[in-house]
């Protein structure tokens, strides 16, 4: 009897120390997008990016219209074309058909031209936005940082713990 009680008070005495050791924890939180809007660096990035993407959309559309023009060629004159002339004409869509494809993947791919200048301009900011995240958690002691704008669903957040300016004060203040 007294060994059950013995092991009950020591359960008890655990459970009362996890308890008391997370009710402790100390949480903050930041919108690493409002961070990214406010960093001059990451707006010249951004402008960077959006024109190359602009510039490879009108490339794109221009060989999709070239595409189109010469399809309603092909489709008009289809039925008074000779077989050879039907089948090149078929062969040369095929091919600027796969052009299109090629140069979408090219730039616009899981590995394309898009993907390596995001990671070439934005990763570097992220990376800082990162290590004044850590120096501020270290210093402030937090325990836990989680990011309101990225797919962790955040239901409610006191503000007095938000430090997304705090964030974008330290960075404007390394940049200076």
């Amino acid at each position: 009897m007294r060994s059950i009680k013995s092991i009950l008070g020591l359960l008890f005495l655990v459970l009362l120390t996890t308890y008391f050791g997370y009710a402790q924890s100390k949480i903050g939180w930041i919108s690493s997008k409002t961070v990214m809007d406010k960093i001059p660096e990451a707006q010249d990035a951004q402008r960077q990016i959006d024109n190359l993407v602009a510039q490879w959309q009108s490339e794109l559309a221009k060989m999709q219209n070239e595409w189109q023009k010469k399809f309603q060629e092909y489709d008009k004159k289809k039925l008074i074309l000779t077989d050879q002339l039907r089948s090149e004409s078929e062969k040369e869509l095929q091919e600027l058909d796969k052009k299109i494809v090629d140069y979408r993947t090219k730039k616009f791919g899981q590995s394309g031209e898009l993907f390596n200048k995001q990671n070439e301009l934005i990763k570097p900011i992220q990376n800082k936005i990162f290590k004044v995240l850590q120096d501020i958690a270290k210093e402030d002691d937090y325990d836990y940082i989680f990011d309101k704008s990225g797919d962790i669903l955040l239901m409610y957040s006191n503000d007095k713990y938000d430090l997304t300016q705090k964030v974008i004060e330290r960075i404007t203040t390394l940049d200076k």
